[in-house]
């Protein structure tokens, strides 16, 4: 899970974790994460989690966000990525790709994922597109050789990209995630564009085209 680290004058002030899908940034006390600064907009920033990606997003702010001395607007967040608000110096650290252990993720269960693919020898990247809630709509592109879908300890889906295409597998969880409405367990199944995946009523389609 990521967090951040929020400082101010060299000080640590707050570590926070990123649990929820979608935490408020500002001075007002409604939002998640509260700045009692004055030039700190009532409603800052926003920073939106959408799988394992999150992303920062001004909300018109007075005094604008930076992230590594740069003003944005929006902006997808990557470990070690330092923002400014005001006086506040905040460090994104993302959770880092999850491990991969077990016998369903050794390379002799993962006959068609390349571990240390070159670029030639992977298809184009492909996408997950949510279906249904409040991201429907939102797209994840799938260029890693593995992408963690899900939440850890609860339902994980690891989505394999090697040279023979893509390929999702259960790994971690009691919660048996769906594959066009049929169970996914911890053998590779092959993905084809326009497969549907479930995890924890969140429908997503897998678009390779």
């Amino acid at each position: 899970m990521a967090k951040i680290l929020i400082s101010r004058d060299g000080v640590l002030e707050q570590t926070v974790q990123l649990t929820r899908e979608r935490m408020t940034i500002g001075r007002h006390r409604h939002n998640d994460i509260v700045l009692e600064q004055p030039t700190v907009s009532g409603e800052h920033a926003v920073i939106t989690t959408i799988l394992d990606d999150s992303f920062l997003e001004d909300l018109y702010s007075t005094n604008g966000t930076f992230v590594n001395g740069h003003r944005i607007g929006k902006h997808y967040l990557q470990n070690k990525d330092q923002i400014k608000l005001a006086r506040y110096r905040i460090e994104f650290v993302a959770d880092g790709i999850r491990p991969l252990t077990g016998a369903a993720l050794s390379p002799a269960a993962l006959p068609h994922a390349t571990f240390a693919p070159t670029a030639a020898s992977l298809p184009p990247p492909a996408r997950i597109e949510v279906l249904n809630g409040s991201n429907a709509g939102k797209r994840l592109e799938l260029a890693k050789p593995q992408t963690s879908l899900g939440r850890s300890g609860v339902q994980v889906v690891v989505i394999s990209r090697g040279p023979a295409g893509y390929a999702a597998a259960h790994t971690e969880g009691d919660r048996v995630p769906l594959l066009n409405g049929t169970p996914l367990g911890p053998q590779p199944q092959p993905l084809a564009d326009g497969d549907v995946l479930e995890l924890s009523g969140t429908r997503m389609a897998f678009r390779s085209h």
